[in-house]
């Protein structure tokens, strides 16, 4: 397919030949016998060419124009008409037409005309489209921070997921983000601007589960004096966040499995259809897979839920992150509390990058904000009494750390400071889990 093509002209006989010339040359082409079909028809979205008759009945081609490049200032239009009007067509390029072509015209002089606009348009949604990866890049690199090769990994599949409607489900031990993960997903969507609503499966009471997820009537228990709108109804639009779904009671399975089918609820005490559109991103702590095979979470819900997987990897499988999160919850911590943090001591360092974080990144903001409050010295039990190959294996760490950071990760400008060549730079970087990328400043090259 050549591109697309959207040809205005209130006559429907130049409409139906200009179409069947376009299409027998590879274009996807659609009419309209109004600028105000056309209107209606198109967004800055539109990644085709607009060709329009100039006299028209009603708002003419000038007139479409002039709103055309409203929406879109780099939208190719070519004008048509069938007077030979100099002033007219020199009119129509000064306020912006791509060309301007005379009825009658042959069709390799439009078809010639139309490759050039399609080739210009593709380059303009090219950029736009490289444009917003990068402005996306650069704000889930904020909302998710870390430099290890997982992190990058999760932050392009990501990226990937958000802009398709597919449910997801989240695998990772606790404490290691998954709600955070799942409101990336949603903010990163076009589902952004309606609401995003979490639940945790695990803390609500298997008897009020139904009226919470599904809402009610009144009267439609006791207690129940007035209508509630449940969770699923109310991220109508958006996106439904089940955290430690493993924990759902089996019945209520059932009903979101028949929402998830029919996109329809009905509420608690009520016989009335609600439609609904909704993404729904879940979270479990278990293989939701044994979990269905010893009978404690419905497959046929599993294989709704589970469409794509994103695993987080816990802190102990990427402590090259570990340093940076340590810092950026400190520093948040420390203007939080009204205190400058601290800097790290060679055994503290060498402690957070030992330590395995069963908490993972819930423990490491505890220890973060212990650290900006001077509550603890975040070192393991015992202090500083290390034998002397791990007190010096701390204080290379911390020596490199401090390197880095005064340097902000300039290679050369470290390996002049401390004296090492870049091998040796390396090697050691790499045995502490210290990565440059930690220490570069946002939007600085690669270059040294």
């Amino acid at each position: 397919m050549s591109g697309q093509v959207l040809f205005v002209d209130d006559e429907a006989a130049i409409r139906e030949a200009v179409q069947q010339w376009l299409q027998l040359s590879g274009f996807a082409v659609s009419t309209c016998s109004s600028a105000e079909q056309a209107l209606a028809q198109l967004d800055r979205t539109f990644a085709g060419v607009v060709i329009s008759d100039v006299r028209m009945p009603g708002t003419d081609g000038l007139q479409l124009l002039e709103q055309l490049l409203a929406i879109d200032p780099d939208l190719p239009v070519i004008m048509v008409t069938g007077h030979g009007d100099v002033p007219m067509a020199v009119q129509a390029l000064h306020r912006g037409a791509y060309d301007f072509i005379e009825k009658p015209f042959s069709a390799e002089r439009l078809l010639d005309s139309v490759r050039r606009a399609q080739d210009k348009r593709r380059l303009v949604c090219e950029n736009r489209q490289l444009r917003e990866q990068f402005a996306r890049k650069d704000k889930i690199e904020s909302s998710l921070l870390g430099v290890s090769r997982a992190m990058e990994h999760l932050r392009r599949q990501i990226l990937e997921l958000a802009p398709t409607s597919v449910n997801v489900l989240i695998r990772g031990e606790t404490g290691s983000g998954k709600e955070r993960v799942a409101r990336c997903l949603h903010d990163f969507s076009p589902r952004q601007i309606k609401p995003f609503v979490a639940l945790n499966c695990a803390a609500i009471p298997e008897s009020m589960f139904e009226s919470e997820l599904f809402g009610h009537e009144s009267g439609a228990f006791t207690g129940a004096q007035g209508r509630r709108i449940g969770r699923i109804e109310y991220a109508d639009g958006g996106s439904l966040f089940l955290d430690e779904v493993e924990s759902m009671p089996l019945a209520q399975q059932v009903k979101l499995l028949r929402v998830l089918q029919e996109k329809t609820l009905e509420r608690l005490g009520s016989n009335r259809s609600v439609r609904v559109d909704l993404r729904v991103i879940s979270a479990a702590k278990p293989d939701l897979q044994e979990e269905a095979q010893a009978g404690r979470f419905r497959e046929d819900l599993l294989y709704r839920l589970n469409v794509a997987t994103l695993t987080i990897a816990p802190l102990r499988e990427r402590r090259e992150d570990i340093p940076v999160l340590f810092q950026h919850f400190a520093d948040e911590a420390a203007q939080r509390h009204g205190r400058e943090a601290a800097p790290l001591s060679p055994s503290q360092l060498a402690w957070l990058l030992s330590h395995d974080w069963p908490g993972n990144v819930r423990e490491l903001i505890n220890a973060a904000e212990r650290h900006a409050l001077g509550l603890s010295d975040g070192a393991p039990p015992g202090g500083d009494a290390q034998s002397l190959a791990a007190q010096l294996e701390a204080f290379e760490a911390h020596c490199l750390h401090n390197a880095l950071l005064h340097s902000r990760g300039n290679i050369a400008e470290v390996m002049a400071l401390l004296q090492l060549p870049r091998r040796t730079l390396n090697e050691k970087m790499q045995r502490h889990g210290l990565l440059r990328a930690a220490y570069r400043p946002a939007g600085a090259s690669d270059d040294d």
